[in-house]
């Protein structure tokens, strides 16, 4: 998908990428497994509170993915300040200081929507007893996002200053606390009241909190992040790097927004073919997610390195990080695929027990909709990196056309249709949700391919 490179440089550059990637997605996974956490507490208070819990983090996920990706637009900033090395301390130094005041704006619009959340689901008929609990647990949820979003904005210092151990690490942390949070809130122990539903949403507030901590005391104990004095002068303004960006950040939101309100979308889909279709599409989906943190973490780490290049004006450096980044993502995802179509009921055994009657339904319909899960992995690998590697170049705005054009133009569109008026119903679900995915990696590929005549590299 680029020129050839000498192989030992290149070689050289897989390894740069390896050892970002891989911990980047080990803690995408483990982050996977903070929110199981709460989904596991949750579920034995009973039907009611797990349907408003999830009600309420439908809401409050679409929102702070958003947000995570406004102020994501850090990245390829600080990765070309770096590659261009000169004043590079101080150019970070000024990127971060507008991307945490970016955070806090973020955040204030963030918990104000959040308020709304209940006419939102009165709007789409929930039952107003569910949606009230929603609303209360969405509301407690609401004050931890200044706490995620500046969490974010560290994990990618950390991750782009060479430190994305930091990342797992305190992830990792996070799944303690969470678990002892819900344990110690939800149903009363070490001495706590028990608060039930909302309970678990302070449990994530808490979770919030101590990571954020956590990256602060990090950062301070390192001496090469220490050195960028990040808290400096914080509250000097600098307007023409908070324009930027905003102008890069808002098109990745959008971008992020697209494909998750897609995949939200598809539920909605289901639940009016039927119960069991909806059933093994939520679990289906589950581990397609789980599967796609892999190469969103290589994504991740495309940002990063082609930033680098980028910044140094470095032409081969960056087409030597872009063969890098999608080889590492088309073994990753060749892996990934053998894995589903070898091993489906083992996988599925993870959630729902594929050897009791009352499952049939739901295991078989799970079954078919992960082979075309498996079908369409490469392409959601490919797509991701190919967006990564693009918002290394700061190119954002045409990726975001393309997302918002191939996900609902093509993939909603087509899952309506096969899914609600033909036979296939919900593997048409599924075949819509290829269809866009398909046409987004492509695109995107192709936009990265021409990146030279369109523009996109400077020297």
């Amino acid at each position: 998908m680029s020129e050839p490179a000498p192989p030992s440089l290149l070689r050289t550059e897989i390894g740069a990428t390896l050892r970002l990637a891989a911990p980047l997605a080990l803690a995408n996974l483990l982050q996977m497994a903070v929110y199981a956490s709460d989904v596991i507490f949750v579920a034995r208070l009973g039907q009611d509170a797990l349907a408003a819990s999830s009600l309420a983090v439908s809401i409050f996920m679409l929102i702070n993915w958003g947000l995570l990706g406004l102020t994501g637009a850090a990245a390829p900033l600080i990765a070309a300040e770096l590659g261009r090395k000169q004043h590079s301390v101080r150019e970070v130094r000024r990127t971060m200081r507008m991307a945490l005041w970016l955070s806090l704006l973020c955040a204030v619009v963030g918990m104000v929507v959040c308020q709304f959340g209940l006419t939102v689901m009165l709007a789409t008929g929930q039952d107003p007893k569910i949606s009230a609990m929603a609303q209360e647990f969405l509301t407690i949820m609401s004050l931890a996002l200044p706490f995620m979003i500046m969490s974010n904005v560290l994990r990618t210092f950390v991750s782009t200053m060479g430190r994305p151990i930091f990342a797992t690490m305190i992830t990792a942390l996070a799944i303690g606390v969470n678990v002892l949070g819900n344990f110690a809130l939800v149903f009363g122990n070490f001495g706590f009241p028990a608060l039930g539903l909302p309970g678990s949403a302070l449990s994530s507030l808490v979770t919030a909190i101590v990571t954020m901590i956590a990256y602060i005391v990090v950062i301070q104990t390192d001496r090469r992040m220490r050195r960028c004095y990040i808290w400096g002068r914080l509250w000097r303004p600098e307007w023409k790097r908070l324009k930027t960006m905003v102008r890069l950040g808002i098109p990745i939101a959008l971008t992020i927004m697209a494909e998750g309100g897609l995949f939200g979308s598809a539920a909605y889909l289901m639940g009016n073919i039927g119960a069991a279709e909806l059933a093994a599409h939520t679990i289906a989906l589950q581990i397609a997610a789980a599967f796609f943190q892999i190469p969103y973490g290589i994504g991740q780490a495309a940002t990063i390195r082609i930033g680098y290049h980028y910044g140094a004006g470095d032409r081969q450096g960056v087409a030597r990080a872009g063969i890098a980044v999608f080889s590492v993502c088309l073994i990753a995802q060749v892996l990934a695929v053998a894995a589903m179509v070898g091993a489906p009921r083992l996988i599925i055994s993870a959630y729902v027990d594929p050897d009791l009657p009352q499952n049939a339904a739901v295991v078989a319909f799970a079954l078919q909709f992960l082979v075309i899960a498996a079908a369409f992995q490469l392409a959601d690998g490919i797509q991701t990196v190919a967006s990564g590697a693009l918002r290394g170049l700061q190119d954002t705005k045409w990726p975001m056309i393309i997302a918002l054009s191939g996900y609902w133009l093509v993939g909603f569109v087509v899952a309506a249709w096969l899914g609600l008026w033909t036979p296939l119903a919900g593997i048409g679900v599924w075949i819509g949700l290829m269809a866009g995915l398909v046409v987004v990696a492509i695109l995107l590929t192709w936009r990265w391919w021409l990146r030279e005549a369109l523009g996109l590299v400077r020297t």
